[in-house]
């Protein structure tokens, strides 16, 4: 807030010389010391000060106040000192002296307001103290502590202890310094010129050098301020300087003007000229006034008596958060100064008014929200947030400028509402049970019939503005007017239960919920009251003591009835504190529209209960959860948990959740009943009804089997897991409660992860690691896994794979019954490649025998479902399960030679050559060659690579195929030869199997490494004589292939392709001549290509 080195506003007040002009008059200043002369700031006496000042209580001062000190205390803290001159036509220099001295600002937590936002800490004291923020749990918070430290209010107090203040002078109603800021490691020691000009004990002006430009006063202005609070007897004081004008002659007037501007003619001269000008020009404006302005001379009759508050930077940190978007950090700033507001509000400041309008003003005047309105764009999160401070509301066609309106015409002059905010006695009307809006109920106790969200807002504006006994008295009438309702609404759902539950619908009874509302009525309630809790001092609460109790009367009398009365045995603000927010946080309501509204009643919800889970429950608070869980399970259309809800309600869970772990040590049966009862989440069942929708309200769009727009849908969900986790929990060890509460998940939860995550939750806490398994609690963790499987059975789910290995784990842990049960039901619960690679291998594995200690009828009976499962799956999808069902059946005859058989059904339709070939791969590792050769030629059928395809990954099978073949014999290698040749075109790999094959001779290497004895196949006869012309052939489309979009820079490598050609031609009794002629086509067909053809005759002639 500090300014960039700038003077001080000139004085409004003009100041003259007695007997110069009408509004002076002969003797109104005292004379005194000459010019120069100076006092100190003390007080009568040390303690008297101190205990003025609030550092002493009164009552313990060394002696008492002077009655000088007491008037002009009093004088100063609400007179302007020219009501004073113009009061009394004389006033001696001590009063003046006194009267200076008292007005400067006697407490730090002004200071404190004015240089750093509000902390949370509802102690000045301690704030002025400069105490250190600290965690939950009592430890000091360094984060916190160290932000703390950085807010001026903080640094001012460092650079007070640290003795940087100097050169203190308090001329008249102005305080000067200088604050040495010391040298840090990248900046030297500066010293901050400081000036202050104060009025009726508030500071009014601030100015210092250090150039800084904040909201805040910066922390010189902070030093020198608590100087002046703190020490007051070290600063020199001075009457106003006009004062000492007027005790000087020409000569001392001529003198005094010629130093100053000797001192600072560098800086005055040319306005001490200009000013001479205008003094010596008898028309000039300024011989047009008398007398002349003095800035220490104190503040006018028309002055507003207000604290120094930079308007403009309030406007531009406003402006800094409009153009940086909704980002967490300038939305926080946002809130403080939302916060800042309220603080000045409730210490009756001004400023918290006129702050609250700069604000709004910048908003207003943002040219986005024009263009927004023209483009029908929604307000953005933004701005909501402004008006939810402003007072907003998400009734339907209410804008906040409507409830602007609304607002401007409430009144406070309604005589019943007087009477409970303005004392704590009430009169009692005459009480009748019919009467729809009593003004008391039957035991006389005040109610207040308004909308709920608005008598809130009186309460908020009560305590806002400094009138805590108000609110709070307001707020207990407002308690006690909901507690009556909860009773009536009771009494009118039993009359019409029956026909509510034979129908199946419910009608919406609050189109506005509480909780989340932007005036957070609920909120204020419960936080006036915890207040209360708080305060020690019994002048806060102004209730008498109890009297005898006043019965119903028979007329219209009126009876006295205290404050306390309102209190039934037992009762106390926090019993009804807990009570309301109870009654709040279970009310049912409407989920709102839009992502803001939705995420703000999630938070102010969570917010709500963190605040309740703060406070120790006790015996009376008990009884209260009780009360409450009772209603909200019987109250119908009026509870969150009633037995018949609109679909669109606001979901319990996380009210739930703190009810049923609040209550479960004392009643634990009501506990789980509410919890149950909190599980649905009707929006997510198409059956759920929708409700009537005969009532004007926006759910009326919403046609069946169809979703709303719920922004925060997975947050709930999530909440609905976390209660539903947290009754598992509990329920460990009781089969009943275990029964129930997994019967309630299966029903209500309709995501598939939130069921893996309390499946594997139940795991865990079942087999925890220092006690025995569960078994109960692990069939719950079974039954859920066995869920998730059946729902994403048939959707697409990335961790699929995961959750089959954890159900495998899962049924091992319940027992050998569990593993036989999920593989005999394997096609409702997996996939067959599921079942057979994870499953069934899992089951059969040695680890899974080890850890059941499973004896030999066990193994077996797991080996046969395994077995039945694997040719299951390989009917069902050969494709894939072939090979495991092969793996799996393999100790067993039948059973493997009927996989066998099924891959050989399926080889000619329903699988690829690559499946073909690893199973083939397979039988020759069983040692079954025969098996492999013949599966190897079925997927030679399947195959084909063309001529380009020297890479393909199917090169080594078609290799290892032939080999196979080769080493069978003669008779099979001429089988697979025209398959090859037939399936591939690439002339690098015909002409390396033709080399294989002429290296040894058919069957040489036969089972078991015997060696046959056999001439080498010759290659002009069948079945060699097919693949070397097959070889040739490729070579030669191969070549006219390459030739057909060579380029220059492949010329080198097509020359070496050529030369392997060579060595295949070779190979023929006449490749000689074959190939020549195949060189001579070349050069004739390809004679354009001259380099090429160059580096082709080069080689090949």
């Amino acid at each position: 807030m500090a300014e960039r080195g700038q003077l001080p506003p000139p004085a409004k007040r003009l100041c003259c010389r007695p007997g110069y002009g009408s509004a002076c008059r002969p003797g109104q200043r005292a004379g005194g010391a000459g010019p120069g002369s100076g006092a100190l700031c003390a007080g009568p006496s040390s303690a008297a000060a101190a205990a003025a000042l609030g550092l002493l209580p009164l009552g313990k001062t060394q002696s008492p106040e002077s009655l000088l000190d007491i008037a002009a205390r009093k004088v100063a803290e609400k007179w302007p000192f020219q009501r004073v001159e113009e009061r009394f036509e004389r006033i001696p220099e001590p009063v003046q002296r006194r009267i200076v001295y008292w007005s400067f600002p006697r407490s730090e937590r002004e200071i404190c307001m004015y240089s750093s936002f509000n902390t949370g800490a509802d102690d000045p004291a301690a704030a002025a103290a400069g105490g250190v923020a600290t965690a939950p749990g009592g430890a000091a918070d360094p984060a916190a502590a160290a932000d703390e430290n950085r807010l001026p209010f903080r640094r001012g107090i460092a650079l007070l202890d640290g003795g940087c203040v100097d050169n203190v002078l308090q001329v008249g109603f102005h305080l000067s310094g200088t604050v040495t800021e010391p040298a840090m490691q990248s900046e030297p020691e500066t010293v901050c010129n400081v000036a202050i000009s104060f009025d009726r004990c508030k500071i009014t002006s601030v100015t210092c050098s250090c150039g800084n430009k904040d909201i805040f006063y910066c922390a010189h202005v902070v030093a020198l301020s608590l100087y002046r609070i703190r020490k007051p007897d070290q600063v020199k004081l001075h009457l106003p300087i006009s004062e000492t004008l007027f005790q000087m002659n020409r000569d001392q007037l001529q003198k005094f003007v010629q130093y100053l501007i000797t001192v600072h003619h560098t800086e005055v001269l040319p306005t001490a000229q200009k000013l001479a000008d205008e003094i010596l020009s008898q028309n000039s404006e300024i011989n047009q006034v008398h007398g002349a302005p003095d800035p220490t001379a104190g503040a006018s009759i028309d002055d507003e008596n207000c604290w120094h508050l930079d308007e403009e930077q309030v406007q531009e940190q406003v402006k800094l958060f409009l153009s940086q978007g909704g980002y967490h950090g300038s939305g926080k700033q946002l809130n403080l100064l939302f916060a800042k507001v309220r603080e000045m509000l409730k210490m009756r400041d001004s400023n918290g008014a006129r702050m609250l309008t700069l604000i709004t003003e910048q908003f207003m005047a943002d040219p986005r929200l024009s263009l927004w309105r023209q483009q029908g764009t929604a307000m953005t999160d933004k701005y909501r947030q402004l008006w939810d401070e402003l007072d907003s509301s998400n009734r339907p066609h209410r804008t906040v400028f409507t409830r602007a309106i609304e607002a401007c015409d409430l009144h406070w002059q309604d005589s019943h509402l007087q009477h409970i905010i303005s004392s704590d006695l009430y009169t009692n009307y005459c009480y009748h049970d019919d009467t729809e809006n009593l003004l008391f109920d039957s035991q006389g106790w005040p109610l207040w019939h308004e909308h709920v969200p608005t008598a809130c807002a009186r309460v908020d504006a009560l305590r806002s503005h400094g009138y805590p006994r108000e609110a709070l008295r307001l707020a207990i009438a407002i308690v006690n007017t909901l507690r009556r309702q909860q009773q009536k609404q009771l009494e009118m759902f039993r009359a019409q239960k029956k026909e509510l539950l034979h129908r199946g619908v419910t009608s919406i009874t609050n189109l506005e919920g509480w909780v989340g509302h932007p005036l957070d009525p609920i909120g204020t309630l419960f936080s006036s009251l915890m207040e209360a809790c708080r305060v020690d001092d019994e002048s806060f609460h102004g209730f008498s003591d109890f009297t005898d109790h006043v019965g119903q009367c028979k007329s219209l009398e009126y009876h006295h009835l205290p404050a306390h009365k309102l209190f039934e045995e037992g009762e106390s603000y926090l019993t009804l504190a807990v009570e309301v927010a109870l009654i709040g946080l279970g009310q049912q309501r409407i989920m709102p529209d839009g992502l803001y509204a939705q995420e703000k009643v999630c938070r102010n919800e969570e917010q709500l209960i963190s605040k309740l889970q703060e406070i120790e429950l006790d015996d009376t608070l008990v009884k209260i959860f009780r009360k409450q869980a009772v209603f909200l399970l019987e109250a119908g259309p009026y509870s969150g948990l009633g037995e018949v809800i609109h679909r669109e309600s606001v979901p319990m869970h996380t009210f739930a959740k703190y009810l049923f772990t609040s209550l479960l040590p004392h009643d634990a049966e009501l506990a789980y009943k509410t919890a149950l009862r909190a599980m649905r989440l009707l929006v997510l069942e198409s059956t759920a009804p929708l409700g009537d929708m005969s009532r004007p309200h926006h759910i009326a769009s919403v046609v069946p089997n169809r979703y709303p727009r719920w922004f925060t849908l997975s947050h709930i969900e999530s909440q609905q897991c976390e209660l539903a986790s947290t009754m598992l929990t509990a329920a460990k060890g009781d089969v009943r409660r275990l029964e129930t509460v997994l019967e309630s998940i299966q029903k209500n939860i309709h995501s598939s992860s939130h069921i893996f995550k309390l499946a594997q939750d139940a795991f865990k806490i079942a087999t925890l690691l220092d006690s025995l398994p569960d078994i109960t609690l692990l069939k719950v963790s079974l039954e859920l896994g066995l869920q998730v499987m059946r729902m994403t059975l048939s959707t697409l789910n990335w961790r699929r794979r995961e959750m089959v290995r954890w159900l495998v784990t899962c049924a091992t842990e319940v027992g050998v019954y569990a593993l036989d049960s999920i593989m005999q039901n394997w096609f409702t619960l997996f996939t067959p490649t599921e079942a057979t690679s994870i499953v069934a291998t899992t089951v059969m594995s040695n680890s899974t025998i080890v850890r059941l200690h499973l004896d030999c009828h066990q193994q077996e009976k797991l080996a046969s479902s395994a077995r039945t499962l694997a040719l299951q799956c390989a009917m069902k999808d050969p494709q894939n399960c072939a090979l495991s069902a092969l793996t799996l059946c393999e100790k067993d005859h039948i059973a493997f030679e009927t996989a066998y058989q099924i891959v050989l059904d399926a080889a000619t339709t329903g699988m690829s050559y690559s499946q073909l070939f690893t199973i083939a791969r397979y039988m020759e590792h069983r040692g079954y060659p025969m098996r492999a050769y013949k599966l190897a030629t079925l997927a030679m059928t399947h195959l084909n690579l063309s001529y380009n395809q020297d890479t393909h990954p199917a090169i080594n099978d078609v290799l290892w195929a032939c080999a196979l073949s080769h080493s069978l014999g003669k008779n099979e290698l001429a089988a697979i030869i025209p398959l090859v040749v037939k399936s591939v075109k690439c002339a690098t790999v015909l002409s390396d199997i033709l080399r294989r094959c002429t290296l040894t001779t058919p069957g040489m290497v036969g089972l078991h490494g015997r060696r046959n004895s056999g001439k080498l196949m010759s290659l002009d006869k069948a079945p060699l004589r097919q693949l070397l012309d097959a070889t040739i052939g490729a070579y030669i489309n191969t070549t006219h292939s390459r030739l057909t979009h060579i380029s220059p820079r492949h010329y080198s490598e097509f020359i070496e392709f050529l030369s392997k050609a060579r060595e295949t031609f070779l190979m023929a009794h006449d490749g000689h001549i074959q190939f020549t002629q195949f060189i001579d086509n070349l050069k004739q067909i390809y004679k354009g290509k001259k380099k090429l053809m160059m580096l082709v005759r080069e080689r090949f002639g």
